[in-house]
């Protein structure tokens, strides 16, 4: 490669839960650039969290770590062309992109679930994520699924 590899951006954390993932993720669910609007909404979707999960006893940044944790794939399938035939090969994920892609996920599927407002969609995701149901956690079992049925191709790893 001739060009350099672009220096990581420390994120500073979020002022409620002080910690750098909840930063990351907002970041992820900001549009426009409207930070407080994406951290009002976040906000909201763990109140809610801890409203209707208040018989778990864990806290509502627990509860959203581990359903973050439950939606992460491991592998994925990236299609590889050999000799005129297109194979889809697994391969393992590395552990920034597994976050980032859980984080989308989570995102993507809250978004489209039906609700009045982005903060009862996400809590309703968070939720189903952390009980290893929903959108988000059915796409990390397809993309499991998919990588297991192609081990076959393992092989042609680059």
């Amino acid at each position: 490669m001739r060009k350099s590899k672009p220096k990581k951006r420390i994120l500073l954390p979020d002022p409620k839960f002080n910690d750098p993932y909840v930063t990351r993720f907002i970041n992820n669910l900001m549009y426009s650039g409207k930070k407080t609007v994406a951290f009002k909404i976040f906000y909201d979707s763990l109140d809610i969290v801890a409203e209707k999960l208040k018989v778990e006893g864990k806290s509502p940044l627990d509860i959203w770590k581990q359903a973050l944790d439950n939606v992460t794939p491991h592998v994925e399938v990236k299609s590889r062309r050999v000799g005129g035939a297109t194979f889809q090969v697994p391969l393992e994920i590395r552990a920034d992109r597994k976050i980032s892609m859980s984080m989308k996920n989570l995102i993507l599927f809250a978004r489209k679930r039906s609700g009045h407002s982005m903060a009862e969609k996400l809590a309703a995701e968070v939720m189903a994520a952390y009980n290893s149901e929903g959108g988000a956690f059915k796409k990390k079992e397809d993309t499991h699924r998919m990588a297991e049925a192609n081990k076959a191709f393992a092989h042609f790893r680059f």
